[in-house]
């Protein structure tokens, strides 16, 4: 399995959006960034938040951030490990010509049915 590295077309980026929990507990707030290891209190949300964003800006000046495209591995169909488990069976082809037949008298009694429907339809 191989990983790209998608990287911005410049060095720098302008903005980056975090998700950020805002918990009131007391007379402080508590603000969280979600994914970062990021968090400040303060005896208001607004100072609560510029503390955050003191902290987020000092972790971005000494970071980089970059997105990874990681493909998913492709599952094997989970019927695949039974394909050709009765390939050397002898009785696999008479199994095979009951299973038509049965298939073609159900076929017929359908085609019967529904031509009866429609027989009744025609007379109302």
């Amino acid at each position: 399995m191989t990983a790209n590295l998608i990287q911005a077309s410049s060095p720098s980026i302008a903005k980056v959006t975090y998700p950020v929990l805002i918990q009131q507990q007391d007379e402080e707030y508590i603000v969280t960034v979600l994914g970062l290891d990021c968090k400040a209190k303060g005896s208001s949300r607004e100072a609560a938040l510029e503390q955050l964003l003191e902290q987020v800006n000092a972790i971005l000046k000494q970071s980089e951030i970059v997105q990874l495209e990681i493909p998913l591995p492709k599952p094997e169909h989970p019927w695949m490990k039974f394909a050709g488990m009765y390939k050397d069976n002898p009785l696999f082809d008479e199994v095979q010509d009951y299973i038509k037949a049965d298939r073609e008298q159900l076929d017929a009694e359908m085609e019967e049915y529904y031509f009866q429907l429609e027989a009744k339809e025609e007379i109302k």
